[in-house]
């Protein structure tokens, strides 16, 4: 598997699949590629389909340091400059949405479209979960249960018995873990999103708890020429359940941005 090294000498493994434009799809945290699985296929059609495994996470290296999602920005460049890419789109869920907000950011010149999905700006400003799901979620006993509930409708679970790709990477180390954890709690792009220049496009599940679906909106007005779009019924991992919306939504929109 290919590797990109950073700046501080980390190897993160990144993973390409299809034809055209390239197009990085970021994962949540605590999760590697496998979280795209499902709905890969859905645009390797039409793009070049870039992931990565985070650093702590699959085949990257896992210090046992601090974690940050502007640091996970930059991680996602590094693969950028390995494939010798000048830019890319860039769409991001859940706490990939929060890296992706640093890559608009810290790094404009480096992507060409952005896609946010059922994210937030940050706990500061944005809209957090209850204090009722984040106790239930620290019960190691009920975690998968709790999660699979916030991620999919009953409806779905029940016809589709798994595996699910989106409950994390099992091979994490728990310090990594916690890394990933305060990396996301501590992210804070309030200030910076109005001087996102990328056109934008904001997705999430109206019945989203886990990052209510309120954030959405929020984005939208907070970063220049943003568009937000509620799925209806759809829970966090919207664009599994409901990727024969989602996925035609996201493809409509980067067609517009392609470059020629």
């Amino acid at each position: 598997m290919p590797h990109a090294r950073t700046a501080d000498g980390t190897r993160i493994a990144f993973q390409v699949g299809g034809v055209g434009q390239p197009l990085v799809l970021l994962a949540g945290q605590s999760n590697n590629h496998h979280w795209w699985d499902p709905v890969r296929a859905d645009f390797e059609a039409s793009y070049r389909t870039i992931t990565l495994d985070w650093r702590g996470t699959g085949d990257s290296d896992k210090p046992d340091e601090v974690y940050s999602t502007p640091g996970f920005a930059d991680d996602v460049v590094a693969v950028l400059d390995a494939l010798g890419l000048p830019a890319a789109h860039i769409y991001g869920t859940s706490m990939g949405g929060r890296v992706a907000q640093w890559i608009a950011i810290n790094h404009p010149d480096r992507l060409q479209a952005l896609v946010l999905g059922c994210t937030s700006p940050g706990a500061k400003h944005g809209y957090e979960r209850s204090q009722e799901i984040r106790r239930a979620l620290a019960d190691p006993a009920r975690t998968d249960r709790v999660l699979l509930d916030l991620m999919y409708t009953p409806a779905w679970l029940a016809a589709n018995p798994g595996p699910y790709p989106v409950l994390g990477d099992t091979t994490m180390p728990a310090y990594a873990k916690r890394r990933h954890l305060v990396a996301s709690n501590k992210h804070d792009a309030w200030d910076g999103l109005p001087t996102i220049t990328a056109p934008t496009l904001i997705l999430h599940g109206s019945d989203d708890i886990f990052s209510p679906a309120a954030n959405a909106q929020l984005l939208a007005d907070r970063i220049p020429r943003a568009r937000a779009e509620l799925i209806a019924g759809a829970r966090h991992a919207y664009f599994h359940e409901f990727h024969s919306v989602a996925g035609p939504l996201v493809l409509d929109f980067l067609r517009t941005q392609d470059r020629p």
